[in-house]
């Protein structure tokens, strides 16, 4: 966010200021003209008997884990929303949970790996490891990496899973998804 504020004229009616050519004013329901400093709103509602009005920039949404994300919606649904999060999120998430409960949250994309089948293992550098439809690990030979598959990405919690955590792992970066 920029910290700019912007101003608008509004009457009683709920209408607000259109200036044109610096004189003639219309109202409209809608719509009116924007201010960029207080004083020439206030200039031009002192005039024509209105009120500024200030206009806030939405805030930025929160980028929070999976786990994160279901503790915030799960306050929504619970009394005391605040109390809820000090209990189930984590002590030095609390301000960042806060911030996502009100002005709203996206969920931080998955990192995903290419993990390499241990040289001694495979006798080179070109064997990943890829999943099975059934679950199972494999381990497949691989030329070129441009032909990477999605069976051959592991994330994080997946690496643990199949105790492949002391595997060499590359990073997959978005143009290779």
């Amino acid at each position: 966010m920029s910290g700019e504020k912007l101003y608008m004229v509004k009457n009683d009616e709920g209408s607000y200021i259109a200036v044109t050519n610096g004189w003639l004013v219309h109202w409209h329901e809608n719509s009116g003209d924007l201010f960029s400093s207080y004083q020439e709103a206030s200039k031009w509602a002192t005039t024509l008997g209105g009120h500024v009005v200030t206009l806030i920039e939405e805030p930025e949404k929160v980028v929070l884990t999976k786990e994160q994300a279901k503790i915030v919606e799960k306050a929504h649904t619970e009394g005391s929303a605040i109390a809820f999060i000090f209990v189930n999120g984590e002590s030095d998430d609390d301000e960042l949970l806060m911030r996502a409960y009100v002005n709203g949250f996206t969920v931080a994309k998955e990192k995903k790996y290419n993990v390499k089948v241990p040289k001694e293992w495979s006798g080179d550098d070109k064997h990943y490891w890829t999943k099975e439809q059934d679950g199972a690990l494999t381990w497949a030979w691989l030329i070129n990496k441009d032909y990477m598959i999605p069976t051959q990405q592991f994330t994080l919690t997946e690496i643990e899973h199949y105790g492949l955590q002391y595997c060499e792992k590359e990073e997959v970066t978005d143009d290779e998804v």
